[in-house]
């Protein structure tokens, strides 16, 4: 499995990015990680699957993540997220112009294929939304939320401590102590970041019904990090959904003791698209 490199930059800020070939391309798929992570953490049990489905997996770090340039935890605005998204995707369908094209995103970016998908017109043939942000499992402390606020106007790249805690991500020890041990994880977040997100999010949740995309939902009840009842009331509100709920499974379903039936249940339904 030969990750292959490419050149993007997007608001002046370098973005690491590029792409794996299956034996013969079916369709591609786009892969968009979680806040705080990079596109590494799914090379060892995710991409291994869509290439088997016969999926180009196409990945890349978000601004301030991972491999990219920019300040830890800060994006230029939530526009840019999704037009990186876009860029990505028209790199994609530049190399692979008639073939199926799907969007994968995890958490963070589970909030940005949604709210793509609902925004822009693009055929998209499908959708994955792996434990989407679209709500808090815990309600972050009242003064960072009025701080985050104040200075979105005032300083919106400052940057504080996102709570997230490490061992909500898996019932698994050690993918918890990988997870820590990642020099390319971070824990910082700034207002520009987080807010537009959690706006998103509730936006996402109330618009729904416009979503024309076969989309797949997945998340675990055991989810800490992100409220899986946000999953559950976005999948109530549009026709265009399946919802797989995951008894006690924790926020990365990926790295979680349930991985197997996750990654079979998202397999069953690429096949079915393609």
């Amino acid at each position: 499995m030969q990750l292959q490199e490419f050149k993007l930059s997007s608001k002046n800020i370098n973005i690491y990015a590029g792409y794996v070939l299956p034996k013969k391309v079916k369709g591609f798929v786009i892969l968009v990680h979680g806040f705080g992570e990079h596109s590494g953490r799914y090379q060892e049990n995710l991409v291994p699957m869509l290439l088997e489905v016969g999926l180009a997996v196409f990945v890349y770090d978000n601004f301030g993540h991972g491999k990219s340039s920019g300040k830890r935890g800060h994006c230029p605005s939530y526009e840019a997220l999704l037009r990186l998204l876009d860029e990505v995707l028209e790199k994609a369908k530049s190399m692979f112009p008639q073939l199926p094209h799907f969007l994968y995103g995890h958490s963070m970016g589970g909030n940005l294929v949604l709210n793509y998908a609902l925004r822009n017109k693009t055929k998209l043939s499908g959708v994955i939304a792996s434990s989407p942000y679209l709500r808090l499992a815990f309600q972050p402390p009242k003064w960072k939320m009025i701080f985050g606020r104040v200075m979105l106007n005032i300083w919106p790249s400052i940057t504080l401590p996102s709570g997230l805690d490490p061992n909500g991500i898996s019932r698994i020890s050690q993918e918890v102590e990988r997870y820590k041990a990642d020099p390319l994880i971070h824990d910082k977040v700034s207002p520009m970041f987080s807010l537009p997100i959690i706006e998103a999010g509730d936006w996402a949740i109330t618009n729904a019904s416009k979503l024309s995309v076969n989309t797949l939902l997945v998340h675990g009840t055991g989810d800490t990090i992100i409220d899986f009842n946000g999953t559950a009331e976005f999948h109530g509100n549009s026709n265009a959904t399946t919802l797989k709920l995951f008894e006690g499974g924790y926020h990365e379903l990926h790295h979680d003791s349930c991985k197997e039936e996750v990654l079979l249940t998202i397999h069953n339904w690429l096949r079915a698209q393609l």
